[in-house]
């Protein structure tokens, strides 16, 4: 971590900081200053500079950016103070135990997974975080009509995740006659997918929505 990284986790953690410990239901409208914005869940942020890049061009938008490297932490936290945005919040911890325990129904206005850790052994697929199980608690934490986005740079994971949208019953693919869905507009390039797309990898994005 560096220096600015930590002075920036430890001056505005107190403000925009949330500590993931199961213990209470969130109200995410007060955690976003009561002003009755819409909330985007994002799940893995790494260094923040596209969740910082998304959120000034939505501010419309609450984005909680969940993670648990702290240098990620200090170095969104700092983007955010610079950019002047007042739409982020930034949760260290387990996002299933937020999901579980800590988000009111239909709470969420969506999801986003860019890049999840692959886990490309085959003994290690059980650790992709996109499988049934997860889909069957994210669903209702989200409201109708909300928006799962998810990005990855492995090609059998994304075969995976086509596989398990498709199939769960909560979820219609926005893509009218399925498959992955080209790369919106409103998802900047992210550090990790250029070093992907460099070593010649294939980016899909799939986008459902919440039935």
């Amino acid at each position: 971590m560096t220096t600015g990284q930590a002075e920036a986790l430890e001056r505005l953690w107190p403000r925009w900081g949330l500590d993931i410990d199961g213990r209470r239901v969130l109200d995410l409208d007060e955690l976003f200053g009561g002003r009755g914005l819409p909330v985007v869940l994002e799940i893995g942020f790494g260094m923040g500079e596209a969740t910082a890049q998304m959120a000034a061009e939505d501010p419309a938008t609450g984005v909680l950016a969940v993670d648990v490297h702290t240098p990620g932490q200090g170095n969104l936290l700092a983007l955010a103070e610079r950019a002047g945005l007042t739409n982020v919040r930034v949760a260290n911890g387990d996002a299933i135990i937020l999901l579980r325990e800590m988000l009111p129904p239909a709470s969420l206005a969506g999801l986003r997974v860019y890049f999840p850790d692959p886990w490309p052994k085959k003994r290690h697929h059980k650790r992709r975080l996109i499988q049934p199980e997860f889909l069957d608690l994210v669903a209702p934490r989200l409201a109708p009509g909300a928006l799962v986005h998810c990005a990855t740079d492995w090609e059998p994971y994304a075969e995976q995740m086509l596989e398990v949208l498709t199939a769960h019953p909560d979820f219609e693919n926005t893509v009218p006659d399925g498959g992955y869905a080209p790369r919106p507009a409103f998802r900047p390039l992210t550090r990790f997918e250029g070093q992907g797309l460099d070593k010649g990898h294939v980016v899909n994005d799939l986008l459902f929505r919440r039935r």
